[in-house]
């Protein structure tokens, strides 16, 4: 089993789906837990609250903008006073569906700047702190979209496949930080499919109406189009692919875009 005891670890978008699953893996491994998102005082207790139950030696609720830059820069300096982040998790993101002709300039702006530049933002606080410690994990969150593409999802695209290009830079820079008895310094992605959370619910929606309001059959008939496994993935999932890229053992797993995706980047 993984050991984070010591390690403290900064999970963006913490408060739900999938960034709460990670964040409840990486607590049940010891890890102190940076939950981050937008949220109400209630909700933000609630997930401190959860993770620590999980496991958690300490959950503090951190706030920011993600796509404001000084508040990811306010987000990033409070993490540091807390004793800084030994593993970073970019999983907060946003989506809007439509064709790229009608597409809204302002929603391009805003899902490039959530998906890709706050990501980039936040390596370029936390990995030199990482490198000088000879440990770090930078997990981000992509999508079987920066992989392959979609109709209607120009921006959400573009900045999944810039995520997984900047992450290999990342990679690069730092992969001889470190030492296989520090554990090193890597950057992944994981990319995940059609995944049970609430980012894809409008799309869920929208084929359930299609077919009559039955979810289930417009769940199926979404994924037949895509998922050759027919079954949508657990943000649990998720969580444990990430548990395992910060242990010791994935020293040399650097550079990664791992899809689990049920199958659809391999046809």
């Amino acid at each position: 089993m993984t050991d984070l005891s010591g390690k403290t670890a900064l999970v963006t978008g913490s408060v739900q789906g999938i960034g709460l699953a990670i964040a409840k893996e990486l607590a049940g491994a010891g890890a102190r837990i940076a939950v981050h998102g937008i949220a109400d005082e209630a909700t933000a207790q609630a997930a401190t609250e959860a993770l620590q139950e999980a496991g958690a030696p300490e959950a503090r609720f951190f706030a920011g903008d993600l796509s404001q830059p000084e508040e990811i820069d306010a987000l990033m300096s409070a993490v540091a006073d807390w004793g800084g982040a030994d593993i970073v998790v970019n999983n907060a993101g946003i989506q809007k569906t439509a064709p790229l002709a009608e597409m809204p300039r302002e929603t391009w702006d805003a899902i490039l700047a959530v998906n890709l530049s706050a990501a980039f933002h936040i390596m370029q606080a936390a990995l030199p702190v990482m490198a000088a410690r000879g440990f770090g994990r930078v997990i981000n969150i992509a999508s079987v979209h920066g992989l392959v593409a979609s109709k209607d999802k120009a921006p959400y695209v573009a900045a999944k496949f810039g995520l997984v290009g900047l992450s290999r830079v990342a990679a690069l820079e730092y992969a001889d930080q470190g030492s296989r008895d520090t554990g090193g310094v890597t950057v992944n992605c994981i990319c995940p499919g059609w995944t049970e959370t609430a980012i894809i619910e409008p799309q869920v929606a929208a084929r359930a109406a299609q077919m009559g309001g039955d979810r289930e059959a417009g769940i199926a008939d979404l994924l037949s189009e895509k998922q050759p496994s027919k079954r949508l993935s657990d943000p649990s999932e998720i969580g444990a692919l990430a548990l395992w890229l910060c242990a010791p053992v994935a020293h040399n797993v650097t550079g990664t875009a791992i899809p689990v995706d049920g199958g659809w980047t391999a046809q």
